[in-house]
């Protein structure tokens, strides 16, 4: 029984892969917010601090998303869509931040 009495409803797995989902692009950006941070506040984003959060930061993200599949929470292929959008981001902050190789 819920509060009042009111019987709690149980979520549909829609819903729980929908939220699932939610949550796991909600890190994905919390991750995104704190590398553009880091890029902003670096004078040498080849730091060796800053590849270390970057790289913690996405095995993190990475474990979430396996036990997301593994509970059945979401599909592979949703867990791989996440990482993909975030590397894909995470370049383009860095193609604004790095020169590239041909501006020397």
């Amino acid at each position: 029984m819920g509060i009042g009495g009111v019987p709690l409803s149980t979520p549909t797995q829609l819903e729980l892969t929908q939220r699932a989902e939610q949550l796991l692009r909600e890190d994905a950006k919390k991750i995104e917010q704190l590398i553009a941070v880091q890029l902003d506040n670096l004078t040498a984003p080849k730091c060796p601090l800053y590849e270390e959060v970057l790289d913690t930061q996405m095995f993190g993200l990475s474990r979430e998303i396996d036990f997301a599949v593994r509970a059945g929470l979401i599909t592979r292929e949703q867990g791989r869509e996440i990482i993909s959008e975030l590397e894909r981001k995470l370049a383009h902050l860095y193609s604004l931040v790095l020169p590239s190789p041909n501006q020397s």
